[in-house]
This record gives C-alpha cells, sequence and structure tokens, in this order.
C-alpha cells in the first residue's frame, strides 16, 4: 500500500483516537489534517514509520494539544478559568497506545459527518475531510470551487456538528437506523458526483468514485448483514464497471446503447452482481439500493444493448417509484417504459414532471425528452429539446454531446 492510500486508511482511525480523549471534533480534525500533511511531506524523504498509526496520533495529538493549551491560556486570561479538561466520557487509550477500534471510527465518524442538520454538500465534504483524509484544497478542486470556499463549507460544517453536542459514539439502534440511510445517501451523491459530474471539462471524476467505493466497503465490513449496504456497493460496482467505455479517445461522452461492453470491467461486474444476489436474499426488506442494484446488474449482463431486458427493469422501476418516489425515479422509469411501450408512453410519463419545480431547471428531463422525440420522429422537437438540455447542464462533455445531437437533427431536416 502507497503512503497516500496509507495516509486514507489512517485518517479516520486517528481522528477518533483523538476526539475520543478530548473530545474538540473540530480542533481535533484539524490537528489530524495537519499530521497528514506531515507525513507526506516527511515519509518520502525519511522513511515510513514502524508504527505509521501512533506516529500520526502523536504528531496530531502534539498539535492538539498545543491549540488546546493556547486556547485555555486565552480562556484564563478572558475568564480566568481552565479549559483543557478531557471529557469524562471519553475512554480511549493515551494517543500512542497501540489499540484502537480502527474500523469502529470508520463508521462513527461517517455518522458524525451525515450529521441531519447538515446540508448534503456539507455532509459530503466532511467526510471528504475528515473520513477519507483529503485536504481542503483537493477537495476543492474535485468541487471545481475556490480553496476559500470550501474551507468556509467546512468549517461551518464543523461548527455546527460541534455546537450540536453530539457525542463521539455510534447512535443507538433508532436513530442509527435513521442516520445510516443519510450515510448511504452521501457515499451514493459522492459516487454519482464521480462518476458523472455535474459542471466542468471532464465527464468523469475517478477519486471521488474511487473514494465513495472504498468507504463503502468500509460500511460493509462493519454490516456485513444489511441488505441496502451490500446494494449499494453493488451498484457503484456495477455502475463503475462501465467507466472505461463511457468516454471516446476525445473525452466524449458515449451513450449506454452505444459502449464497447468488451471494455467493460468483468471483475466488478462479476463481484457486483454477487453482492445483488446475496442482499435480495437478506433479511432487510428490498430497499431502494437493492433495486437500482438489480437494475444496474441487468444493464450489464446483455451482452448486447439489444439483449437488455426491459420489461424487467421497467417492473423493477415500477417497484422503485412504490418504495422510493422521486423525480429521477420517475425519470428513469419512462425510458424503461418508452423501451417497452414504445416512445410516446414515455414521453406521456415524462410529462407529469414538467410542473415538478425540482426538475424545471435540470437538463436530464429536456435531454430524456428529446431522446425520445427523436424516436418517436419528431425531429424538429428533439433538436430543440437537445439545445435547451445543452444550455442547462454546466458539464463540457454532455454539453457537447447534446449539441452534436442536435446539429444532426438540423442537418438531417435540411437534407
Amino acid at each position: 500500500m502507497g503512503d497516500e492510500d496509507l495516509l486514507r486508511s489512517l485518517a479516520p482511525q486517528v481522528l477518533g483516537a483523538l476526539v475520543r480523549r478530548y473530545g474538540h471534533f473540530d480542533a481535533a480534525e484539524d490537528a489530524v489534517q495537519e499530521a497528514l500533511l506531515a507525513a507526506a511531506v516527511q515519509w518520502p524523504e525519511r522513511g515510513r514509520p514502524d508504527n505509521p498509526r501512533g506516529w500520526l496520533i502523536r504528531v496530531a495529538s502534539r498539535r492538539l494539544t498545543d491549540e488546546l493549551r493556547a486556547e485555555e491560556a486565552r480562556r484564563r486570561r478572558e475568564e480566568n478559568a481552565a479549559a483543557l479538561t478531557p471529557r469524562d466520557e471519553f475512554s480511549a487509550p493515551p494517543p500512542g497506545e497501540g489499540r484502537a477500534p480502527s474500523e469502529d471510527d470508520t463508521l462513527t465518524l461517517l455518522f458524525l459527518c451525515c450529521h441531519p442538520e447538515l446540508t448534503p454538500a456539507a455532509q459530503i465534504a466532511l467526510t471528504l475531510r475528515a473520513v477519507a483524509g483529503l485536504t481542503t484544497a483537493e477537495i476543492a478542486r474535485a468541487h471545481l470551487v475556490p480553496e476559500a470556499t470550501m474551507a468556509q463549507r467546512i468549517s461551518r460544517a464543523k461548527k455546527r456538528v460541534k455546537s450540536s453536542g453530539v457525542p463521539f459514539a455510534q447512535p443507538d439502534h433508532p436513530e442509527r437506523e435513521e442516520r445510516l440511510a443519510a450515510v448511504l445517501q452521501t457515499l451514493y451523491l459522492l459516487f454519482n458526483e464521480g462518476y458523472t459530474a455535474t459542471s466542468g471539462s471532464s465527464l468523469q471524476r475517478a477519486e471521488l468514485s474511487g473514494e465513495a467505493i472504498r468507504l463503502t466497503r468500509a460500511v460493509r465490513r462493519l454490516l456485513p448483514e444489511d441488505g441496502e449496504v451490500a446494494a449499494l456497493l453493488a451498484l457503484m460496482l456495477l455502475t463503475d464497471a462501465r467507466r472505461p467505455a463511457r468516454t471516446g479517445p476525445d473525452g466524449d461522452l458515449v451513450p449506454l446503447a452505444e459502449q464497447d461492453r468488451g471494455a467493460w470491467d468483468r471483475d466488478a461486474i462479476d463481484e457486483g452482481t454477487a453482492l445483488v444476489e446475496r442482499a435480495l436474499t437478506s433479511r432487510t426488506p428490498a430497499g431502494p439500493y437493492q433495486l437500482q442494484a438489480a437494475i444496474a446488474a441487468l444493464h450489464d449482463e446483455a451482452e448486447r444493448s439489444e439483449d437488455t431486458d426491459w420489461p424487467q427493469i421497467l417492473a423493477l422501476y415500477r417497484l422503485l417509484e412504490r418504495v422510493a418516489p422521486g423525480p429521477m425515479v420517475t425519470l428513469n422509469h419512462a425510458v424503461a417504459l418508452a423501451m417497452v411501450h414504445g416512445p410516446r408512453a414515455g414521453l406521456g410519463l415524462l410529462a407529469t414532471l414538467d410542473a415538478d419545480a425540482r426538475m424545471t431547471e435540470h437538463h436530464r428531463l429536456d435531454a430524456v425528452r428529446a431522446h425520445l422525440l427523436e424516436r418517436a420522429g419528431d425531429r424538429e422537437a428533439a433538436r430543440s429539446a437537445y439545445q435547451s438540455a445543452a444550455r442547462r447542464t454546466a458539464s463540457l462533455p454532455e454539453r457537447r454531446y447534446l449539441q452534436a445531437r442536435a446539429t444532426r437533427l438540423s442537418a438531417g431536416n435540411a437534407g
């Protein structure tokens, strides 16, 4: 394992050790980031220490205690009160000792970073920093925003967690079930942003989807019997398996029906399919990730696009709309409906989304409508919808693809 991968895997372990002993999540997280940066600079020059985790805990602990002592001195001057008193409820061994529930720390930190008071954007940013060990600069580059903007977002998120008073411990069972849904949703959003970037010059950001898969694997190790956790990992693997074929040599988007399926990652498909089968036979009632993973498996199992089992996919989308209704589910349901009963049937279902405020500015509604209109033979309406979709997306590869479709229809009309 390289230094970068090792540091990312150790980040939640080190942060967990510090937070359990000292509390002060925000200050502890800053100290861990400084220790990770120190390791990234020093280890290549001096060699990796024999106990990398212990080294990081010692460095982070020194920086945290220095900060807390400085804060204590300031408060003494201002309030004449001591501030550096370890919390009684934290019972971890002193930093530097060998034992630590490292895997439990990963899940505990995920629960903490996915606090329901945080926005989804803040949950993702805080998860990437505290659990994945990415720097603020790396997260900012991944989201195509200035580093100062991302720093403010993360700072606000940490302050919100601090003010909430949530202890560093896994929540009890009822709250855990509720918060686990937020954890899985955060990992799902993180994967989607990596698989299809919402803005920028690249269609994909493999570093984000890769982190989502790594973190979901960690959650699965902790909750091996949970069918939805297994299904989310399966969904990611089955979707990411297509990544090598999603772009052409020039980086342009290649739609699913036109992809070279021989370039798909068969190992990821095999692993994902096996996970889906186990998830669907688990004691967990079929949830949205299990249904989405089953749909992804049907796509990946088809040797050719025309071999896709669309009737079965349509049945799964109908069930998904009952289990987890939402505009994006309806959008995909419309595609499946069109593949089974024709484009006009799909367009009829799409029309139900026209009044949904969540979709009025989303480019995918126009993009799907354009595709179905083209299949229905209404070339002029399809061209207009492609142009509208192109204007609304911030992804340059998607914009080029949509504009090319509109241009092709214009040329056909001219002929």
